[in-house]
């Protein structure tokens, strides 16, 4: 449940519209609803402010459409990463109103559509140094999104053409997070680092020829960037990414509050 949710239903039953009974009813599953496979947390929107997001890999295409179902009854949005064409199907027949981002492999669906809050914080920028990033860049984007903070994007500014990202210093200077997505050596997140005194999210793909490594390369590369104020999530993990850099973004934007 979201706390404008949960706010609404307060204010329900104190204006004698929602009797104590059935406001009862509706928080009976908040702490966390037992589906037999998982243990589904109704309580993550009031502390994190985002559901808890589905993560398709590894589960079947019946937990994926379930979850997915739960998550809709009882909250605003949801969000299902990593999510193959057959857990898509399933869970479009319980939630056919969701939106399938192919390239990100995710899946959204917001209750007021995707129109998102009159208020969305600004601030991220997604920066991706090749096309072949931009799956990754893609899941980032789509996350942020989904938690109000709508990214600004910059593709395809990769260090073998400098150039194109030095032509970019003021989308750089007006961010409040940054999510630099590359493969190959990894060598974007100290450049970009080395141009802004904001938070820099390295985000390594797996995207290379051998001795990459499947990822491993970047990785080890932007742990040993040269330039401060970066930090590294996993291979690929455009989601933690782009939540972080979200993270980020609404925090700065609540102190200006």
């Amino acid at each position: 449940m979201e706390r404008a949710a949960l706010t609404a239903l307060l204010e329900a039953v104190e204006a004698g519209e929602v009797s104590v009974e059935e406001a009862s009813a509706r928080l009976a599953s908040l702490p966390a609803e037992d589906l037999g496979f998982a243990r589904l947390d109704h309580q993550r929107p009031l502390r994190d402010g985002l559901p808890e997001a589905i993560l398709a890999q590894g589960k079947t295409a019946q937990e994926c459409a379930r979850l997915a179902e739960r998550i809709v009854a009882q909250g605003d949005r949801l969000l299902v990463t990593r999510a193959d064409a057959t857990q898509v199907a399933a869970i479009r027949e319980l939630v056919p109103d969701a939106r399938h981002h192919a390239r990100a492999r995710c899946l959204t669906w917001r209750r007021d559509g995707d129109a998102g809050t009159p208020a969305d914080v600004r601030g991220v920028l997604i920066c991706s140094a090749g096309t072949a990033d931009l799956a990754v860049a893609d899941e980032a984007a789509v996350t942020a999104s989904m938690m109000d903070c709508p990214p600004e994007r910059l593709t395809d500014v990769g260090v073998a053409g400098l150039h194109r990202l030095l032509g970019e210093t003021d989308a750089l200077a007006r961010a409040t997070a940054i999510v630099v997505v590359a493969g190959m050596d990894g060598a974007l997140a100290s450049v970009v680092a080395g141009l802004t005194s904001v938070p820099v999210i390295a985000t390594p793909t797996s995207q290379g020829y051998g001795a990459a490594f499947d990822g491993l390369a970047p990785l080890l590369g932007m742990l040993n960037a040269c330039a401060p104020g970066v930090s590294v999530v996993n291979i690929d993990n455009g989601f933690g990414a782009g939540y972080l850099a979200a993270t980020i973004a609404r925090a700065g934007a609540a102190q200006e509050r």
